[in-house]
């Protein structure tokens, strides 16, 4: 099977998908911007060939080079992991007459308001939310629905330029905040708990799903640098607790027809019990937490992925057995990492609960916090018992301190 992948390089996750459709037999042929010589090991090693654009975000002129590059030759599949990607990837697909997700259904994925409408037809509980291209139509839209509200990128990813607004003073603020967005989604705050629904699909049948809690939810988390921002992949997915996000996750497959690969879907639960639709990407969740599924079951789900895209099934045997917790951190201080503290103490304790660690390391310099979900490291722990998980993560969140100047 030959494939075409787009940015087969970055981010940092994404060569791992590249290696499981190698390990599946498929020959993969790259797209991106950065020079061959560039891409990491992982990547370049399992590409069967690879084209440098100048860009992805001209999707007229990627697929011309593309055209060009590929001199007629046949291919069975494109892919795209990455949120921005996602519609250029069907446009490629339509305009090379390959099957798979078409640029309407695509643009379901991208658009929230139009994925919301079409689930708002189907039945399924969405924030009540308006479309936005002016100043004036966000502050209809804000009177009509009321605060507590979000304003978001209609094709965001993430929580990248989301805000919260509680009042007339806050909702001028993020106004401010979002006039480089040629349009806003304005929706009701869902104030709850915040919860995923991952999924491998096969020919539209679920074959895996991953429940994750975030601790505290992204929204929170983007808006506080001391927070040490906890996503927990939950061992028990079948926990009454959950089953009502359960339910609509997999009603939502089914109504917006998605069939093959990944998805990310976020889901709220409020204090009442009643659980509400959130957003849902065609690619799968980012930071790192597909390492996190694997962690959690001991299997391979970059493989998984590739075998459910080539094959239309997930043939590896898997066993939820740990909760798995990763822990973001933040730096003290801006500049270079100075010293890490705590690190060696939590190793001790800890042990072979620790499954990851990925920090910055002293002599690095800082990143920008409100640009990187990743922050300036991450520890990753797991173990069956969740109030053990949950124990471990808050000790690092609390204990592990990096200091930049």
């Amino acid at each position: 099977m030959d494939i075409l992948f787009l940015s087969p390089g970055f981010p940092s996750e994404i060569p791992e998908f590249v290696r499981g459709l190698s390990v599946v037999g498929a020959r993969v042929w790259g797209v991106g911007v950065e020079p061959v010589g560039a891409l990491p090991d992982t990547a370049r090693k399992h590409l069967h060939a690879y084209l440098q654009v100048p860009s992805l975000l001209d999707e007229m002129e990627t697929l011309v080079r593309v055209r060009r590059w590929l001199g007629g030759r046949q291919l069975d599949r494109v892919e795209a992991l990455t949120e921005y990607q996602v519609v250029l990837a069907a446009r490629l697909r339509e305009a090379l007459g390959i099957p798979g997700m078409s640029v309407a259904q695509a643009e379901v994925f991208r658009d929230k308001e139009k994925m919301k409408l079409a689930l708002d037809a189907a039945g399924v509980r969405t924030p009540r939310h308006a479309r936005a291209s002016t100043v004036a139509q966000v502050r209809e839209a804000a009177e009509r629905i009321g605060f507590p509200l979000i304003i978001k990128p209609i094709d965001g990813a993430g929580s990248a330029h989301t805000f919260r607004c509680n009042d007339a003073q806050e909702l001028d603020a993020a106004i401010d905040g979002t006039r480089h967005v040629p349009q806003v989604s304005v929706e009701e705050f869902i104030d709850g708990e915040e919860f995923t629904f991952d999924t491998l699909t096969a020919g539209g049948v679920i074959q895996y799903h991953n429940i994750a809690w975030y601790r505290p939810r992204p929204l929170v988390a983007r808006t506080q640098e001391w927070i040490s921002p906890q996503v927990i992949a939950l061992r028990d997915v079948d926990q009454p607790h959950l089953a009502g996000g359960v339910a609509m996750g997999r009603r939502v497959i089914e109504v917006l027809g998605f069939q093959d690969g990944f998805t990310h879907m976020e889901w709220y639960k409020k204090p009442d019990g009643e659980v509400v639709f959130g957003e849902i990407g065609g690619r799968p969740p980012g930071a790192r937490q597909v390492d996190q599924m694997n962690y959690a079951c001991d299997f391979d789900s970059f493989v998984g992925w590739a075998e459910v895209i080539c094959q239309g099934t997930l043939s590896q045997r898997w066993e939820r057995k740990y909760n798995v917790a990763t822990v973001f951190k933040r730096a003290h201080g801006q500049g270079k990492i100075v010293a890490i503290a705590g690190l060696q103490g939590l190793r001790q304790e800890f042990g072979q609960h620790i499954v990851w660690e990925n920090l910055l390391r002293v002599g690095d310099q800082r990143r920008n916090w409100l640009q990187t979900l990743l922050s300036d490291g991450f520890l990753v722990v797991r173990h069956p018992d969740l109030a053990t998980t949950v124990g471990m993560a808050d000790r690092i969140g609390r204990d592990l301190r990096l200091y930049a100047r």
